[in-house]
C-alpha cells in the first residue's frame, strides 16, 4: 500500500507539473514574449541543455514507475535493472541510428554531428525497436530469467509513454519538432533563426511537440488502468501501446515541417500504420490464445 501511495503520488506531481507549465510558461513562450536558451546552465566548457536534462528526467521517472510495477510482479530487481540499463544504452544508439541513417545526406557531410545527440534527433521509433531487440535477447540469454519477453516489453511499453510526454519537452526547448504555419488559438511563435528552410516569412507554428506530449500523457494513464485492471496476459499492453500512441502520431506527423522521409512517404506515418496493424494482430491472437488455453483447461 505504501509503495502504490509514493508511485500514485508521483503519478499527479507529473500530471500537475505538465498542466502547471502549460497554463503558466506556454502563453508567454507562444506569444513570443518569452525565449528559452536550448542551454540551462554553463559551467566553464561544459553546457548543461534541457534536452538532455529532459531526456534524463524522463528515464529515471520511467525506471522508478517501472520498478514499482515490478515489484507487484515478483520481478527480481537485478533483472530488471541490467534490463534497464542495457535497453536505455541501446535504445538511445537505436535512436540516433535510425535518425542518422534517414538523414544520411546530411550527416554524410557533416559527420561529427553524429555524435552531437544533445542537439536533438532522437527517433522515437528506432528506440523501440532496439529496446524490443534488448528486451528479447536478454530473456533469452539470461539464465533463470524472472520475467518474460512479452511481460518485459509490457514493463517498458507502459512507462514508455510517460517518458515520451517528458522527453518531448525537450524539443519546446530545442525549438524544433514544430508543425506547419497556423493562425490558431495556440498558435506557437518561431524566432527566426529557429524556423525551417522556407518558412521564414511565417511566424506563428503548430506546436506539434504539446499535442505528442498530451497525447502520451493520456496514453500511460489509459495504459496504467489498463495494467492495474484488464491486462489478461502479457503482451497485451505492448499491443494497445502500438495501437494507441501510433493512431495519435499519424495526425501529428503529418503537421510536421522536419519529418523524415523515404521517397514521398513520411518515415514515422508508414512505420506507424505497421505499428497499428502488428499490435491488432498482436492483441487479437494473445486473447485467442488465451480463451484455447482456458477452454483446454476445462476440459
Amino acid at each position: 500500500m505504501k509503495r502504490d501511495k509514493v508511485f500514485l503520488n508521483t503519478l499527479w506531481v507529473s500530471i500537475t507539473s505538465f498542466l502547471v507549465i502549460c497554463i503558466v510558461v506556454l502563453p508567454k513562450s507562444f506569444s513570443g514574449e518569452w525565449y528559452f536558451s536550448p542551454v540551462l546552465v554553463t559551467v566553464g566548457p561544459l553546457e548543461i541543455r534541457w534536452y538532455g536534462l529532459l531526456i534524463a528526467l524522463s528515464i529515471l521517472l520511467a525506471t522508478f514507475i517501472a520498478q514499482k510495477e515490478a515489484e507487484r510482479e515478483k520481478i527480481n530487481e537485478d533483472d530488471l535493472f541490467t534490463a534497464v540499463s542495457l535497453g536505455i544504452i541501446f535504445g538511445i544508439i537505436g535512436a540516433r541510428l535510425y535518425y542518422v541513417l534517414f538523414n544520411f545526406e546530411y550527416f554524410s557531410q557533416n559527420p561529427s554531428e553524429i555524435f552531437k545527440i544533445w542537439h536533438g534527433g532522437l527517433a522515437i521509433h528506432g528506440a523501440i525497436l532496439a529496446a524490443f531487440l534488448v528486451v528479447f535477447l536478454y530473456t533469452r540469454l539470461k539464465k533463470k530469467c524472472t520475467f518474460t519477453f512479452l511481460q518485459g516489453l509490457d514493463l517498458f511499453t507502459f512507462v514508455l509513454p510517460l517518458a515520451q510526454s517528458i522527453g518531448r519537452w525537450g524539443n519546446f526547448f530545442n525549438h524544433e519538432a514544430y508543425g506547419a504555419p497556423t493562425n490558431l488559438p495556440w498558435k506557437m511563435y518561431v524566432s527566426l533563426q529557429d524556423r525551417m528552410p522556407g518558412y521564414e516569412s511565417y511566424e506563428y507554428f503548430h506546436p506539434t511537440f504539446l499535442y505528442e506530449s498530451a497525447w502520451n500523457l493520456l496514453l500511460f494513464l489509459i495504459l496504467f488502468y489498463f495494467i492495474r485492471n484488464k491486462r489478461k496476459t502479457y503482451g497485451e499492453v505492448t499491443a494497445l501501446y502500438l495501437i494507441l500512441y501510433s493512431i495519435g502520431r499519424i495526425p501529428i506527423e503529418r503537421l510536421r515541417t522536419d519529418s523524415l522521409y523515404i521517397g514521398n512517404f513520411r518515415v514515422a506515418v508508414v512505420i506507424s500504420f505497421i505499428f497499428i496493424v502488428l499490435g491488432f494482430l498482436l492483441f487479437v491472437y494473445l486473447r485467442n490464445k488465451r480463451e484455447i488455453v482456458e477452454k483446454r483447461s476445462e476440459d
